[in-house]
């Protein structure tokens, strides 16, 4: 039951999650204004992180864990009355144009079958028939979804979509920085339950600096930095940032850790993540095309999801291999599980760098109007209008059209 709930879940969240980059680029053309929204949007998500981690550690130590689900119902109900209430009505294609059922089939499958031999590796080693062959046949899949895309009239995903430098270089870099950013939020869980002894509600309340710094500067620097400095170089401050955070859990204790110095640095500079993720948004939503936002913007979900999967479950087989080996050689079990973390949170970082190296060599800002522009650009356009969503501002393009 939890397996199928799940699956449907997840379902639910991609159609949702989908639309949502999308929506921003339609509703705020100018560079400007796009990424104060992307701003908001990430500070959203940081938010709701905050909130889980503090009120699911509450939940599950006062109550139960099934509670830790429940509460998403009254949340689900209230967002589905506001996208009522906020939103208006609109018609799509319909299925009667064509849909890639079998390129969903093919991609869905490959995904989950790739994750499934990762878990089955960290089990039974790299080189098993139990960790290859799920392997082999989840290369074997995406290769022929692939195939699939080049050859059908209607695909899922156009490959020329992936072809763009700055769809392509957002989406790699993003599922490295969520594979580090999710492995250590899982990870230093661990550590504060297995190695420091902290209950489920002490390690929600541990982690929320973290979150809150993320939504902090995600609404209130992140926009302004960008329009100053460009997205380029906000992203980079951002990883550097997240670089130093995780790098520090590389030197973590192994008992008797002062939160205060040795975990707070870390939880203060992980908003280095809502620099990163609100300048990477807007990098790689700059390469969609206007019929192509839904797309670009599914994409860019998927791979936030993909990265944060395989994030976790590569760097906890890691840390567990590596705590066994130090078990089996005479370690303390607290030594053993520290080493552990230890190595997962080093290949974390290195996942970093390399994020870091890409973003310099592959994205490239795209240099905001001046100020002057912007002034000619404001006295030609109303400021608002009736168009397909309530409360729409329109560029000058579309300004110049209508007049």
């Amino acid at each position: 039951m939890l397996i199928a709930a799940r699956f449907l879940q997840g379902v639910g969240g991609a159609m949702a999650s989908s639309v949502s980059l999308a929506m921003i680029v339609m509703l705020f053309p100018e560079p400007e204004d796009r990424a104060k929204a992307f701003g908001a949007f990430s500070f959203v998500g940081a938010s709701g992180a905050s909130v889980g981690q503090v009120l699911g550690g509450i939940l599950t130590q006062a109550l139960s864990w099934h509670w830790i689900f429940f509460v998403n119902l009254p949340i689900g109900l209230l967002a589905i009355l506001m996208a009522v209430r906020v939103l208006d009505a609109d018609r799509g294609l319909g299925f009667g144009d064509g849909a890639d059922f079998l390129g969903a089939i093919l991609v869905t499958s490959g995904l989950m079958l790739g994750i499934y031999a990762i878990v089955e590796a960290g089990q039974f080693g790299w080189t098993s028939l139990d960790g290859a062959a799920p392997g082999v046949g989840s290369i074997g899949l995406l290769a022929a979804f692939l195939v699939r895309q080049a050859r059908t009239a209607k695909p899922l995903l156009p490959l020329r979509i992936l072809v763009s430098r700055p769809v392509a270089g957002a989406n790699t870099v993003q599922a490295l920085m969520v594979a580090a950013l999710f492995g250590f939020q899982v990870l230093i869980a661990m550590y504060l339950q297995n190695v420091l002894r902290y209950t489920p509600a002490q390690t929600g309340l541990a982690m929320l600096p973290a979150a809150v710094t993320i939504g902090a500067i995600s609404l209130f620097v992140a926009a302004r930095a960008i329009a100053r400095l460009g997205e380029q170089a906000v992203l980079m401050a951002g990883l550097a940032l997240l670089i130093l955070g995780i790098g520090m859990l590389t030197r973590l204790p192994s008992g008797d850790a002062n939160y205060a110095t040795d975990l707070l640095p870390t939880m203060l500079s992980a908003g280095g993540f809502g620099l990163a993720i609100t300048a990477l948004t807007a990098l790689g939503m700059s390469g969609a095309r206007p019929d192509d936002a839904g797309l670009v913007s599914g994409l860019f979900n998927a791979t936030g999801t993909i990265g944060s999967a395989l994030g976790v479950g590569v760097l906890t087989i890691l840390a567990n291999s590596r705590a066994e080996s130090l078990l089996a050689s005479g370690a303390d079990p607290t030594v053993a599980l520290t080493g552990g973390f230890h190595l997962a949170f080093g290949v974390g970082t290195g996942l970093l760098l390399v994020a870091l190296v890409i973003s310099a060599i592959v994205l490239r800002s795209a240099p905001f109007p001046s100020p002057g522009a912007r002034l000619a650009v404001a006295s030609l356009k109303p400021r608002r209008y009736a168009g397909p969503i309530t409360g729409r501002r329109c560029g000058p393009t579309e300004t110049a059209v209508r007049r």
